[in-house]
């Protein structure tokens, strides 16, 4: 059997765009958030309202670490923000997310970068906490 390998340029395209659709899908579940955080109310509202606050303040800084450091490691990365809805039920959708945050670790293999994720899935898990506990 014959295997054609990708020349290295085109390797380097492919993985720079699987960054940039990484990245921008960190962007819109972010904005997502803010979506659903400008919508709360009724029971805890106001105690939802600031967890979600506190929670885009951590994962806005660590998506922010974490593209940044990719554009030093790789060089410009060609972004792409999907369209952002506000979630109907905001437990499923951050526990989703972590889910696809986790499925994309491989696409990481520098120790500082895996870190920034964990700080960023750390920040869902914290939310989510805050979440659950308010009802």
């Amino acid at each position: 059997m014959v295997t054609v390998s990708k020349p290295k340029e085109q390797k380097e395209l492919d993985e720079n765009m699987e960054y940039g659709v990484f990245f921008g899908e960190l962007v819109a579940f972010n904005t997502s958030l803010k979506l659903h955080h400008w919508k709360v109310s009724g029971p805890c509202s106001y105690a939802q309202h600031v967890a979600i606050d506190q929670a885009l303040e951590k994962l806005s800084e660590a998506t922010d670490r974490l593209v940044e450091t990719t554009y030093a490691m790789r060089g410009d990365i060609e972004i792409v923000v999907p369209q952002a809805t506000a979630p109907r039920i905001i437990e499923t959708h951050c526990e989703k997310f972590f889910k696809y945050v986790n499925s994309k670790r491989e696409l990481f293999c520098e120790s500082f970068a895996l870190a920034i994720l964990d700080d960023y899935q750390e920040a869902i898990q914290s939310l989510l906490y805050r979440l659950k506990r308010l009802q």
